[in-house]
């Protein structure tokens, strides 16, 4: 428990930097890197040693990853800047809505069916305005040995792409800690929050950015859906599930971290 007070002391502290001088830059009117950060400060702090391979965008992208933990977001943004997808309820959770706004966080209904075409719209007005959007179509996160299969509908913001916006494929890789990291199953967020913060040490973990394509030249949201989840594949020699294969259960991402994903 020494451990979590410290990391968690550490993570405040952090916050207590960054969040002043980021409310001067936006006061200013300044694009504020300090968002980016403190996620990038919050992965070291919880023991994330990162390493890159292959070239992230900076703008005009759709980040597709896979997705393991709640630390995938802070790890990518840390690394990227990017935005990411989140559920609608999560901006009401006291702390972390608001920490979800400061990385201009997309909040989306996922059961109000009636307001797709208004969030696709939302979607598309950050990509006009040159963001990087992350999203996670695997809908949950897994154990790191199977690539779960895509929700085409998480990417309906691709169909059709808005013009001169790429894909990167993004694989996630926590090495040899991915099976005491991965946020599988029912685990309470609480307790997979704790689980993190009192590991002894830090772990390297591995983001490769596969070569990005063009979303119009592959004919619709369930081929950009395939073409994402084959590049994320080959680059680790994750077993691809069958699309018909049972999947692992998805995590209780209601009560613990952020849910990076949105089904339109």
């Amino acid at each position: 428990m020494i451990r979590v007070a410290a990391r968690l002391a550490g993570i405040v502290a952090a916050l207590l930097i960054a969040l002043p001088i980021h409310l001067l830059w936006r006061l200013l009117r300044l694009p504020s890197p300090w968002p980016r950060w403190y996620l990038g400060t919050l992965g070291w702090i919880i023991g994330a040693r990162r390493r890159t391979v292959g070239t992230p965008l900076r703008r005009n992208v759709v980040f597709v990853a896979n997705h393991l933990s709640w630390m995938d977001i802070p790890i990518l943004a840390g690394r990227t800047g990017s935005a990411f997808v989140a559920k609608a309820e999560l901006r009401a959770v006291p702390l972390v809505g608001w920490l979800c706004t400061l990385n201009r966080t997309i909040f989306v209904r996922r059961e109000d069916r009636m307001a797709v075409t208004e969030q696709i719209a939302t979607l598309r007005a950050a990509l006009a305005e040159a963001w990087a959007i992350t999203i996670f179509p695997e809908g949950t996160t897994g154990d790191g040995t199977q690539l779960l299969p895509f929700k085409a509908p998480l990417l309906a913001v691709l169909d059709p792409p808005p013009p001169g916006v790429l894909v990167q494929p993004v694989r996630i890789d926590y090495g040899a800690a991915t099976r005491e990291l991965a946020w599988v199953g029912d685990e309470p967020g609480t307790a997979h929050a704790l689980r993190v913060l009192r590991r002894r040490g830090s772990f390297t973990v591995t983001l490769t950015f596969c070569a990005p394509f063009d979303p119009a030249a592959h004919g619709g949201r369930k081929a950009i859906a395939a073409e994402a989840r084959a590049r994320i594949a080959a680059a680790g020699g994750m077993e691809a599930a069958r699309v018909d294969s049972p999947t692992v259960e998805p995590a209780n991402l209601d009560s613990g971290g952020v849910e990076a994903a949105a089904s339109l």
